[in-house]
């Protein structure tokens, strides 16, 4: 298993515009957040990773490994759910000793922004129809494997290009009329989980980086995985 705390970026402290006032309703308003400093993973948790999971605690094996358009190893695990990516996180945080999570909305898109705080996508404003292979693997149908294209200016691969990535908020579609302006982590109940990005199958409307989306928290689908976070000292 590759070394997890050996793959996270750490993305410093500071402010960005989080939302959009041109996208969908539920983006708005734009707004500044500051966000203490944090780490995330360079890649999403692959298959290789969470089969170690999955033999250490027994879990529920993901229901697409049968297929093999989502079996490499080098592969964004996908077919988990909000409940199983936070297993995941928790078992990594007993094992290592170290406080991995999920990243939070806000965290999310400031990690996809890298330090374009204006551009559209986490590559820039080139749209998602002219990067037609993106995140999507031609031979085998499925995800690319983790870390094809290019990074970000943060050196985050695959942001908003492999899979759907769960998020630790609950999801509020008018959270951000009332979201605080430091360290936003969602409202405190709800019925379903936020995601963020796009997907090899859903790559047009979710891939701009202030594009919100969400799901129950045991839905488990094709195209949705994520990616750890983790919490630094200021």
């Amino acid at each position: 298993m590759t070394d997890p705390l050996a793959n996270m970026i750490t993305i410093p402290a500071g402010a960005f515009l989080m939302g959009s006032e041109s996208g969908q309703e539920n983006e708005t308003p734009r707004h500044r957040v500051w966000l203490d400093r944090f780490a995330v993973g360079k890649f999403p948790v692959t298959n290789e990773e969470y089969r170690i999971f999955v033999e250490d605690t027994y879990a529920t094996t993901p229901p697409f490994w049968s297929k093999g358009m989502f079996a490499n190893h080098r592969q964004p695990v996908v077919g988990v759910s909000w409940d199983d990516a936070t297993a995941y996180c928790n078992w990594l945080q007993e094992r290592l000793g170290q406080p991995f999570r999920l990243p939070s909305e806000a965290e999310w898109e400031r990690a996809a922004r890298g330090r374009r705080e204006g551009a559209l996508y986490p590559w820039g404003d080139e749209p998602p129809w002219e990067r037609p292979y993106a995140g999507y693997d031609r031979q085998t149908g499925g995800p690319q494997r983790v870390g094809v294209n290019e990074p970000n200016d943060f050196g985050l691969y695959d942001m908003s290009e492999g899979v759907h990535e769960w998020c630790s908020d609950y999801y509020d579609y008018h959270y951000y009329r009332s979201s605080p302006e430091r360290n936003p982590c969602g409202p405190s109940s709800g019925q379903r989980r936020a995601s963020r990005g796009g997907s090899w199958r859903h790559r047009i409307k979710f891939s701009r980086c202030a594009a919100r989306s969400s799901l129950p928290p045991d839905f488990k689908y094709a195209d949705y995985g994520f990616r750890l976070a983790l919490t630094l000292a200021p």
